[in-house]
């Protein structure tokens, strides 16, 4: 191989290797809007469905299991689903049963950095056993285990054991445009796409090919002269 040939592959792969590192660094764009949003499961057991109603009106079983997820979604469709596992029997194992009254189960995950208002960090995701009175809601099974809540004047739940500090459903993301239709929601959930390389990016890997042509053509130069 000549040294120009040997050059010009060097340069070649460190500009791959730099572009693919700049590239796999990149954060994921997310767009929609920033809530806590509302999970159940059945008292049997099984996987977590987006709650048809809201944490006021529904009246969980004793044995329920009800969740919470912060997060950056588009609607219901695009929400992503509490991390916790949705069992009952873990989480109120130690909780006797007791009569006019009944367990709740409730699971917060607060959500990932990533989705976190700017200069707060999300607790650790927990969960715990509520008692609550036997009409009693799932509004009710929260405020018994994760004071203190915060509600907007429409009833919108905001915070959970004081997170985030402000905000409630604000827009992220993308800018809202008046009369701008939503994007419609992914099938299969909450899948996160991105921007793309940028301008800049795109600019400096044809600069560094550039450069790197520069040096072949000097090497060759030298050894005809």
């Amino acid at each position: 191989m000549t040294a120009a040939r040997a050059l010009f592959v060097s340069l070649s792969v460190s500009l791959f290797v730099g572009a693919a590192a700049v590239l796999g660094a990149a954060p994921a764009h997310a767009d929609g809007y920033r809530y806590w949003s509302f999970w159940q499961a059945p008292a049997a057991g099984g996987s977590w469905t987006y709650a048809t109603q809201g944490p006021a009106t529904l009246r969980p079983a004793d044995g329920s299991v009800v969740g919470f997820r912060f997060a950056v979604s588009k609607d219901s469709a695009d929400a992503a689903r509490p991390r916790g596992a949705a069992d009952f029997a873990a989480v109120c194992a130690g909780t006797p049963a007791e009569d006019g009254g009944k367990r709740v189960a409730v699971v917060l995950d607060f959500g990932t950095p990533a989705d976190a208002p700017a200069g707060e960090t999300p607790p650790a995701a927990r969960s715990a056993c509520a008692k609550v009175g036997a009409d009693g809601s799932a509004a009710d099974a929260l405020a018994a285990v994760a004071k203190p809540l915060r509600y907007d004047s429409n009833a919108l739940l905001c915070a959970i054991a004081g997170y985030p500090r402000t905000g409630c459903g604000e827009k992220v993301g993308e800018k809202a445009d008046a009369g701008k239709k939503p994007a419609e929601p992914k099938a299969g959930g909450n899948d996160k796409g991105d921007d793309g390389p940028s301008v800049g990016l795109i600019g400096g890997i044809a600069a560094v090919a550039v450069l790197g042509a520069a040096a072949v053509w000097q090497t060759r130069r030298r050894r005809r002269g």
